[in-house]
């Protein structure tokens, strides 16, 4: 899946090929996702600032397209319609986002609306760490269409 994943973001958002995202690791706790620096740096030798914003955005879409896949959906509708991005730190090396998969219960909620109203919304969370320092914080809420 995370093949698929890979190929669907290149071929169908080209802006990922560019940045250099990665699908790197997925599992029950979280998606870990990559961009390069080199690709992605701004005018002060750090990460710039909207590829931080891209690469969580990406991420947090790229999880719900994995619970979608999960629960058997089989759904490219998945939009974000709001989110919240904190900068803390300068980031100066690869950039590694870990995109904190939801609970259980937020997961059977999601599932029972998309089940009932083929639609429905769920928060996803992201942290852009290094150094074990959070340099960027990210809230988004997606919405996925069947």
């Amino acid at each position: 899946m995370i093949k698929e994943l890979q190929n669907k973001l290149h071929n169908e958002i080209p802006l990922t090929k560019i940045m250099e995202i990665k699908i790197q690791n997925y599992n029950n706790q979280e998606l870990i996702t990559t961009a390069s620096l080199e690709i992605n740096i701004n005018d002060k030798g750090t990460a710039f600032g909207g590829s931080l914003s891209t690469l969580s955005i990406i991420s947090g879409w790229s999880l719900c397209w994995l619970i979608s896949k999960e629960l058997g959906f089989n759904s490219n509708n998945i939009v974000i319609i709001k989110n919240e991005t904190s900068f803390r730190k300068p980031v100066t090396k690869d950039i590694i986002c870990h995109t904190k998969k939801p609970s259980t219960e937020e997961i059977q909620i999601l599932k029972e609306k998309l089940l009932t109203k083929k639609s429905a919304s769920i928060k996803i969370e992201s942290k852009i760490i290094e150094n074990n320092e959070i340099c960027v914080d990210f809230v988004g809420y997606y919405v996925i269409k069947l």
